[in-house]
């Protein structure tokens, strides 16, 4: 099962995210996955070493919803290496 979205919608402790940050700063975008978005961003927010520490104006700009971990951990490697379906 997968589900589209704009931005993280009615959390489920089942479900695991791939989520698409972007920077306009930086004009850059970071891929990810979490269960929660929202409290990731927060974690890319803070003060911390990593490419998101780069800047403080990330925004979740896509979310795809899946309810298995290896699912979404495939497409966020899917999505990194370019091989990704349109989305």
């Amino acid at each position: 099962m997968v589900r589209s979205q704009q931005g993280p919608q009615n959390l489920q402790s089942l479900e695991y995210y791939v989520y698409i940050l972007f920077s306009a700063s930086l004009d850059l975008y970071y891929i990810g996955s979490s269960a929660d978005p929202s409290k990731r961003l927060r974690k890319h927010l803070s003060n911390h070493k990593g490419f998101t520490s780069k800047a403080k104006d990330w925004k979740i700009c896509y979310t795809e919803c899946f309810d298995e971990k290896s699912k979404a951990s495939a497409r966020e490697k899917q999505l990194k290496v370019g091989k990704a379906v349109a989305i």
